[in-house]
């Protein structure tokens, strides 16, 4: 078919038709005999039927157009002709397949939607592009004068001007490009703009001989165009053009006049097998060319012909032979067939005297070609990524020249030596991401650097003699030995193995300057001798089992010291003293009490810069040795035993710019951090911290973590600091905070005070939720919190990853619930439902996921669809490194898996697909993930199709936590989990997370979400439990089916819920405190329309079991609320027309405390029973709960009146929607706060008895309330199906 011509105007194409005719989407194919036509831009008309026009049907035929030519675009990128078999419904199913959606009909349904034309999309003539189209040729008709404009002899004539390569091009006969051409070499000449006339460049080329030519345009869209472009040619130093990704199938012809072209750029084209390749008449200095990426199928035969040819780039170009004919490049120095199907190589290429790179990686080779004998110039063998098994040594001896050998990625498990004493030639060997057990590489005695990371080694022999660097991380070594010993080592990486000591030839390598051995089983480090001491910088020996450090320092250049995670008591006494090139020091996780003095006066050489003193047991006689480091600029002494930092010393430690210190039990932060004036991120989350420190006025401040104390005002200055990105103060309960400058913080972050009608989630389960950015205070993560999702018992968290951009996590941070909601809709199969959400969230991504990409964990919480009164499910969902870990009886279950080159399904999956895995260990040298969302244009090889995965709940299940990539990258599951098991608030527990990776070694940002869980036995409810004494106000064990306090609806900037216990609340505590620590109780289901509740002013009814809805008659559960709220003396709280005190209401005249258990099912025998007493309506009584309807908190009073299931009351607690009159939907109502200062409970119902504590006599009473012995149960009749829910008090 002939192309058309790129009309912006014509219509798109998304899969509707088959073959090279359009189909409407609600229309059947048309039949054979009466194709349909294409309409135009203009409305031309449809190709009509024969028998609409008997007498004229060949006439019809010779003047209806041709159809145009169809063509589809992946990604945003070049779009591609179809072949006349080609169907694009075929096309665009098989890319949904591969995406990887399961089902037909969802593939059919995806490709309705408009949105999938940002993967996949088709049009009817070739698409306009302006960015291509300005690279491939400008042209148009302008007035040209040649010569300068001083010179009177020539004249303005119109002209047909073309800009195509590297020269300009002037027709010498008007509106017409036939005839003589004038042409004008633009590389390094000038471009002039000419200011007596308008819109008029003057071009002249360089060189004694230059010519000038003036072009005036019609325009100045038309100038600025030509300007822009022209001036790029123009400063170029190389005469090179760059035609890439301009969806060419043919060149263009004006290309050919530039003669002098050197390098031309074609690739990612569709330059498939054609004639107007380069030859050697149209180039005749052509060195470079690349035509990698054109789905040639065959090599193209026309560039063998070119006799100047340097360097040629084929590919990716699923080229399965290459033909002899190359051997005529005599002159080829670079040879790339990267990325194709070659399992041989022409004998003819031993021709090519001059090849010195010859690029064979990720072919389908098994063996070392013989023509590489021959080759002598080649010193590097490139064959990563094939299928070689064995490493012939004979091979290698017949190729003297070969000195760097590059094997990644292949399936070697064995070195066959056969007969070979030494390789003396070899220098550098890379078997990285083998298969290998053993390796012994004495042979290769010329060996400088070895690289044989991620294999499977236990053992590894070296030859010393000139040995520079080992790289030999992730295996599994407890033996390494090398002979002689290494002299000239510099570097040398041994760790994640199992060494359980450091190999003495180490102790006298002279020259070694890194050496890691971290994630080892090291308990003792060797003794460095002076010699070697002197030359080393950097000495990584975290994650051991090291007890001491040597005693014996001498004077050392160690500039970096990690030796965090292992089992230290102490650090030597002269180690700060001795190490006076020591820069940074990590010794977190470890037992420190105390640490040395870094000089023994008051003059210091210390150089000290970084110092990691997180997770261990640091007191406050450590601070003043703090002084002795004045250069300090990172202090991070986080999670230790710190109660004061003295003023006298935080002001000596002027340089400081960072410093954290949560976790610890500091009542206030040092005013003479003012003295720090560099400072920019202050952390001190998870303390006592009562006072607001002044950093308010650091000019430099960035950061301020304050959470988790208990700050009661905060004043801030009118005028915030001009860098201040975030401030969090959320988990501060008694503070109460209003600034109208709040607004202008990107990232502030407090307590939300709940409305009446948010919905809050259930108590089964509660979260904390938190993110840091990284060094360059640059967020690029995000998490998503939606405790009741759906208005339902369903909870969704996620945490999202951009790595380096924000635009991602963002986008599905705002997104995938709703996606998620939809697909529940469609499907009842968890799984099925999450793994639809990611590939959707693909294509909703639009044109931000077709260059930028993120990771992301996603998990549901809900109740099998067909099994309502079964037990909660947890399904988890990932692609990338964010993952997410349950806490079940104290041990980690990871529930995610992380896709990367390292999974050998993956790799070959991405070798079929002929992707380049860079040495980096990244696709194409982008991301190292092969399952993450966005980067579509890497698709086949990166898709976004998730690992899912779901456990059923139970109540050994305490915890579960979703990490980022970086949180992942510095703890371990069992470190997370055993870290968060000790916090029993979710916000601090994640906020530890964070804190523990920042000080362990992440530098990206970071995110982490902690879900606290509070599962009842799902084969029993909790109200059998109904003989044990009600909750009391104070501090009570977590039990099953207890309600957890949850945090506000909105989530992510709310405090995080405590986990069951509930603080016992001092008198002195204030109204705000007190309103923000009243406990959460998840509430029965509704009961069905039309059936009543028994109790209720409607009449008896079936009961509702909030764990079992709608389940047998004998299901129930046990649910627990304690709720404390203030009253004034002179108001008692009760706000109806009956004021007598209520049973379980304590009250010492200036706070009312309830203790309130409910449950359903029928009342033991000798249980006493009462009736409601009658009383308004829930309406009434929520309007008589507010003081008056002008009063604020009026109207959030009357919208939680509606008591809908799930709706989080004006105190964060959950009521039902039925219309019962039990002692917690009132309590539930009863914290709203009057404009006093007070609040004011709603109507209670009328009990017959009450308690009136005094105040002195109000703790003694408690304590006989907790210490009374439960009454037992009382054998009674069956359950039956009208049972009520009461409130024994």
């Amino acid at each position: 078919r002939p192309p058309l011509a790129a009309d912006p105007g014509q219509p798109r194409l998304r899969g509707r038709s088959s073959g090279s005719r359009p189909l409407s989407p609600a229309a059947s194919p048309p039949p054979p005999t009466a194709p349909r036509g294409v309409e135009g831009s203009g409305g031309a008309a449809r190709d009509r039927p024969a028998e609409e026009s008997p007498g004229g049907d060949a006439a019809a035929a010779e003047k209806a157009p041709p159809p145009p030519t169809l063509y589809v675009q992946l990604h945003g990128e070049t779009a591609r002709r179809l072949e006349a078999d080609e169907k694009p419904l075929q096309i665009q199913n098989d890319y949904l397949f591969q995406l990887g959606f399961g089902a037909l009909w969802r593939v059919q349904e995806e490709g309705l939607d408009s949105e999938v034309g940002c993967l996949i999309r088709f049009y009817a003539g070739k698409p306009h592009s302006t960015g291509s189209s300005e690279r491939i040729q400008l042209s148009g008709m302008y007035n040209v004068r040649k010569g300068k404009m001083h010179l009177p002899v020539n004249r303005w004539t119109r002209r047909q001007v073309i800009l195509c390569g590297t020269c300009l091009i002037v027709s010498s006969v008007k509106d017409s490009v036939a005839g003589k051409m004038h042409v004008l070499p633009l590389i390094g000449g000038k471009v002039e703009e000419v200011k007596k006339h308008r819109h008029c460049l003057a071009l002249s080329s360089s060189g004694p001989q230059s010519q000038t030519y003036c072009v005036c345009f019609d325009t100045f869209t038309e100038y600025l165009r030509w300007l822009r472009q022209v001036s790029k040619v123009a400063s170029q130093r190389v005469s090179s053009v760059d035609l890439s990704c301009c969806s060419l199938e043919h060149l263009p012809a004006n290309l050919f006049y530039s003669q002098d072209l050197t390098h031309l750029n074609l690739k990612q084209n569709f330059l498939r097998q054609n004639p107007s390749l380069p030859t050697a008449r149209g180039f005749t200095k052509l060195k470079s060319l690349n035509l990698s990426n054109n789905h040639l199928g065959d090599f193209p035969l026309a560039v063998c012909d070119i006799p100047t040819l340097a360097e040629l780039n084929v590919s990716c170009n699923a080229l399965r032979a290459v033909p002899a004919a190359v051997g005529a490049m005599r002159n080829l120095q670079t040879f790339l067939l990267d990325g194709n199907f070659l399992q041989t190589l022409p004998a003819e290429l031993e021709n090519m005297h001059q090849l010195s790179y010859l690029g064979l990686s990720f072919n389908e080779f098994t063996d070392f070609p013989e023509v590489l004998e021959k080759l002598t110039a080649v010193d590097k063998l490139c064959m990563s990524g094939n299928c070689m098994e064995t490493l012939r040594l004979q091979a290698l001896r017949k190729m003297p020249h070969i000195k760097h050998v590059d094997l990644r990625l292949n399936l070697i498990r064995k070195l066959v030596v056969d007969g070979v004493d030494f390789l003396p030639h070899v220098t550098q060997l890379d078997l990285r991401d083998n298969q290998l057990g053993n390796l012994d590489a004495t042979v290769f005695s010329g060996l400088e650097v070895l690289h044989c990371e991620r294999n499977q080694l236990v053992a590894l022999g070296l030859c010393g003699c000139v040995l520079k660097a080992l790289h030999a991380a992730s295996n599994e070594l407890v033996q390494i030995d090398v002979s002689p010993v290494p002299n000239y080592l510099s570097y040398m990486d041994v760790s994640r193995n199992c060494l359980e000591n450091v190999p003495e030839w180490v102790c006298e390598s002279r020259k070694l300057e890194v050496l890691d051995i971290g994630h080892n089983q090291i308990c003792e480090l060797p003794y460095l001798s002076p010699l070697v001491a002197s030359g080393l910088r950097k000495l990584l020996a975290g994650h051991n089992r090291l007890a001491r450090l040597p005693e014996r320092l001498e004077r050392t250049s160690v500039e970096v010291l990690d030796v965090q995670h292992n089992q230290l008591l102490e650090l030597p006494p002269s180690l700060l003293m001795k190490a006076d090139s020591l820069r940074f020091l990590n010794a977190s996780a470890n037992k420190l009490e105390t640490l040395p003095p870094a000089a023994l006066s008051e003059e210091t050489s210390s150089v000290l810069q970084e110092l990691y003193l997180t997770n261990n047991s640091l007191t406050d006689k450590c601070v003043p040795l703090l002084t002795g480091h004045p250069h300090l600029k990172i202090l991070h002494m986080a999670y230790n035993r710190l109660q004061s930092f003295p003023a006298s010393k935080m002001a000596k430690l002027e340089e400081l710019e960072e410093i954290d210190l949560s976790g610890n039990k500091l009542k206030a932060v040092p005013t003479t951090i003012m003295s720090c004036r560099r400072m920019h991120t202050v952390t001190a989350h998870s303390n006592c911290i009562e006072v607001f420190p002044e950093v308010m006025q650091l000019p430099e401040i960035k950061c301020v973590d304050l959470s988790c104390n208990e700050l009661s005002e905060v004043t801030l200055p009118e005028n915030l600091p001009p860098k201040l990105q975030e401030l969090d103060l959320t988990g501060n309960p008694r503070l109460a905070l209003d600034h109208r400058t709040l607004d202008n913080i990107r990232c502030f972050k407090i307590d939300q005070p709940s409305a009446g009608d948010a919905s809050g989630a259930p108590a089964v389960w509660s979260h904390g939720y938190t993110e840091a950015s990284g060094v360059k205070n640059k967020l690029c993560v995000a998490a998503l919190s939606v405790n009741n999702f759906r208005d339902n018992r369903e909870a969704l968290y996620g945490v999202f990853d951009g790595d380096r951009n924000v635009e991602v996590p963002n986008l599905l941070q705002c997104t995938m619930s709703d996606i998620l909601a939809e697909e529940l809709q469609r499907s009842r199969s968890g799984e099925e439902c999450m793994v639809n959400t990611f590939l959707v969230m693909q294509r909703k991504l639009g044109t931000a996921g077709q260059k930028l990409g993120g990771a992301a964990v996603l998990c549901h919480i809900r109740h099998d669809p067909g099994d309502p009164g079964g037990p909660f499910t947890l399904t988890s969902a990932n692609v990338g490194k964010c993952q997410t870990v349950l806490c079940r009886s104290g041990e980690p279950l990871p529930l995610s898996k992380s896709y990367a080159v390292s999974c050998e399904e993956e790799l070959q999956r991405i070798k079929r697909h002929k992707a380049i895995i860079t040495e980096d260990g990244k696709v194409n040298g982008v991301t190292e993930s092969t399952r993450i969302l966005g980067y579509t244009f890497l698709h086949p090889s990166v898709v976004p199709r998730p690992h899912v995965q779901s456990v059923a709940l139970s109540p050994q299940d305490e915890f579960f936590i979703l990490g980022s990539k970086g949180l992942w990258d510095s703890l371990s599951v069992e470190e997370a989990v055993g870290a968060v098991r000790s916090v029993p608030d979710a916000l601090a527990a994640a906020k530890k997370l964070c804190t523990l990776a920042q000080s362990y070694g992440c530098r990206e940002s970071v995110s982490a979400v902690v879900v606290q869980l509070s599962v009842p036995e799902d084969s029993f409810c909790c109200c059998e439990l109904a003989a044990l004494p009600p909750p009391s106000p104070s501090v009570f064990a977590p039990a099953a089916g207890m309600a957890v306090r949850e945090r506000p609806a909105d989530g992510l900037g709310a405090p995080s819920s405590s986990s069951g216990l509930t603080s016992e609340m001092s008198s002195e505590l204030s109204t705000s405190e007190m309103s923000s620590e009243v406990g959460s109780t998840a509430s029965d289901e509704p009961p069905p329309p039309g059936v009543l509740v028994e109790g209720s002013p409607a009449g008896p009814g079936e009961p509702r079991c909030a764990l079992h809805p709608g389940g047998a008659p004998g299901a129930f559960q046990r649910q627990l609320s304690s709720a404390t709220f203030s009253s004034a003396f002179s108001d008692n709280g009760l706000d109806s027309d009956d004021e007598e005190p209520i049973e379980g209401v304590f009250s010492n005249g200036s706070r009312v405390e309830v203790a309130v258990d409910i449950h359903c099912g029928r009342a033991r025998d000798g249980e006493l029973r009462r009736p409601p007493a009658p009383g308004p309506p829930p309406e009434a009584a929520a309007e008589g709960a507010g003081a008056a309807e002008d009063e604020p908190g009026a109207a959030r009073r009357a919208d939680g009146a509606a008591g809908t299931m799930g709706r989080r009351r004006g105190n964060g607690s959950v009521a039902p929607q039925e219309r019962s009159h039990n002692a917690i939907e009132v309590a539930a109502d009863a914290p709203l706060r009057r404009p006093g200062g007070y609040f004011a409970a709603p109507a209670q119902p009328d009990p017959d008895d009450q308690l009136i504590i005094p105040p002195e006599l109000e703790e003694e009473v408690k304590e006989m309330m907790r210490q009374r012995p439960p009454a037992p149960p009382r054998p009674g009749p069956a359950e039956p199906a009208d049972c009520r829910c009461d409130t024994p008090l």
